[in-house]
């Protein structure tokens, strides 16, 4: 029993890494005022960046490194469109998502002659506690809640999620905080797409499948707060686990699949009255 609960646990923590980074880099993102519905997008990018980057060169830390731009990219895109155009934050990260969905479809197509998954790549063959991008997201965790809550930058990036004509007037640059907040975003969410692809050893079209959306969910749960985030992440995590465990032949296959979805759902219902967002997040910042 207690070989049983260590690998359920191990499961657990592998599974949590792409929403433990994407809800934390949400955290960064929607704390500054942009709402990153792109996570979907980010993941899927940082993926395709790092399977390409490792059958390129070999290198699963060059995979890491293209799927990092890859993710800093897409989400420099997202920050062009909402800050410095003013466009919808909820109608550009839904068009980054379908842009990326059909860009790694392209890619794959094109690479490889296959539009639905890559060939192999070894990933990062290392043990879950010591996989460098688990390590990453614990960090994350950890230097995120500190960096938010503890300096000035963290107490600008929140004042202009809440008051961003307050901080403009005070002299401080309102847009390039939130620039830096979409771009941090970007990049946590672009290494979990990483660490999804070096665990699944290919890329398959939208493999993403749906982790950006519950990133998003545990982030509301943990009142866009790293901490919160991160153990509302392990919440959703366990779910999909214990879809994995669940009997067969009990329930059909599609319902107990759709498990760790209607606990996001439920969940989600029941704590986003009480989850307090910043003031302005969601609008645009006009200086005029």
């Amino acid at each position: 029993m207690e070989s049983l609960a260590i690998v359920f646990i191990l499961q657990v923590l592998r599974i949590s890494v792409p929403y433990i980074l994407a809800s934390v880099g949400a955290v960064f993102s929607e704390r500054s005022g942009v709402i990153n519905l792109a996570l979907e997008g980010l993941i899927l990018a940082g993926a395709f960046g790092a399977m390409l980057g490792q059958q390129l060169t070999g290198s699963a830390w060059a995979g890491v490194l293209l799927g990092f731009f890859m993710g800093l990219l897409i989400a420099l895109l997202h920050a062009f469109v909402t800050v410095t155009l003013r466009a919808d934050q909820i109608v550009s990260g839904i068009a980054i998502n379908i842009l990326v969905m059909g860009a790694t479809r392209f890619g794959l197509n094109i690479l490889f002659g296959s539009a639905m998954n890559s060939p192999r790549i070894a990933g990062m063959e290392t043990r879950m506690l010591f996989d460098p991008l688990f390590m990453i997201a614990v960090l994350s965790v950890v230097l995120g809640q500190f960096i938010l809550f503890r300096t000035p930058y963290g107490l600008r990036l929140r004042a202009v999620g809440e008051n961003a004509k307050a901080v403009g007037t005070a002299g401080i640059d309102v847009r390039r905080l939130r620039y830096s907040g979409v771009l941090v975003s970007g990049a946590l969410a672009a290494l979990g797409g990483a660490f999804l692809v070096f665990q699944q050893h290919s890329f398959t079209d939208n493999m993403s499948a749906g982790r950006g959306y519950i990133a998003l969910a545990a982030m509301i749960i943990g009142k866009w707060t790293p901490v919160g985030a991160a153990l509302a992440s392990l919440l959703f995590a366990s779910a999909e686990a214990l879809s994995m465990w669940f009997p067969s032949g009990w329930l059909p296959s599609q319902l107990v699949q759709s498990f760790p979805y209607l606990i996001t759902l439920l969940v989600l219902a029941g704590f986003v009255g009480k989850a307090v967002p910043p003031k302005e997040v969601g609008v645009p910042y006009d200086p005029m």
